[in-house]
């Protein structure tokens, strides 16, 4: 009798081991993807994500450097699930899937072509200027500025800030010196490989680091400490024909206006901006 008491434990005891604490460690109970696919991959248009595998009704999250606010498109089930973003960023990045409690599902590497660098043509009072934008270092900031060029926002507005020995300033107010409306505040991309050197293009900003909306400046000569003071300056962009133009403006006459200095006192507008490639 002992020694049947003994087996009859020995087996009871395997028998709870094999089933382990509770069903939620059991694999059919677990969350797993099996593929990540795309529909399209377009600079600066909607993509729409598939993500495919078991459970994924009990919770995943999806993060792709290169998009831009990704949401879950409805209608999702416990195989299937469907995310959507902007794709604002160039070249090759993971699109990583997690489950509920961070731990990695799936990780697939999608690669967002270019073929040239984007540049904007800005038409001033005082000459032309192209700039050639770097989606591929600054992603967000890059899209903000095509997206108030695309909007019109630019024409009328002023170079508001000219200071010979550092920066021009403009697109945020207009001869007027009143501020049009902005769209939404961005991410401060400073610390991103590009440096505040004569002649590139940055966001401006007040000291509040992701308040940088429409207003951007041309650096007239090479500031690199900007690259990390207070937070850091994202440089976007670079002048590559209007360089002349850019001397033209930063030797004008300021003066102090409405409270703001160094403004020119002839107003320097911007006539035009269109995405010229």
């Amino acid at each position: 009798m002992k020694r049947l008491s003994l087996l009859t434990l020995c087996a009871l005891s395997c028998f709870l081991a094999a089933c382990g604490s509770g069903s939620t460690s059991s694999p059919a109970n677990k969350v797993s993807v099996s593929a990540v696919t795309s529909d399209q991959l377009l600079y600066r248009k909607i993509t729409n994500f598939t993500v495919t595998g078991q459970n994924l009704d009990l919770g995943i999250n999806i993060t792709n450097l290169g998009c831009l606010k990704i949401t879950e498109v409805a209608g999702g089930t416990a195989t299937r699930r469907v995310f959507s973003c902007k794709i604002v960023g160039v070249g090759t990045f993971p699109m990583t899937v997690t489950a509920g409690d961070g731990s990695t599902l799936n990780t697939t590497n999608f690669t967002i072509p270019l073929t040239n660098q984007p540049q904007v043509t800005m038409v001033t009072s005082l000459g032309t200027i192209v700039m050639e934008l770097n989606p591929a270092k600054a992603p967000v900031s890059v899209d903000n500025f095509l997206n108030y060029v695309e909007s019109g926002f630019y024409v009328n507005t002023i170079f508001h800030r000219v200071e010979s020995n550092f920066v021009i300033q403009g697109g945020g107010f207009t001869s007027s010196l009143t501020q049009p409306a902005t769209m939404p505040a961005i991410k401060l991309e400073a610390g991103n490989g590009l440096s505040n050197l004569r002649g590139t293009v940055a966001m401006a900003r007040t000291n509040v680091l992701d308040s940088a909306t429409s207003q951007f400046f041309v650096n007239v000569v090479d500031n690199a400490a900007l690259d990390a003071s207070n937070g850091g300056y994202a440089v976007f962009g670079k002048v590559v024909q209007g360089l002349d133009v850019v001397d033209k403006i930063r030797v004008v006459p300021v003066s102090t206006q409405g409270g703001l200095t160094n403004v020119p006192v002839t107003p320097i507008t911007i006539n035009s901006v269109v995405q010229s490639q």
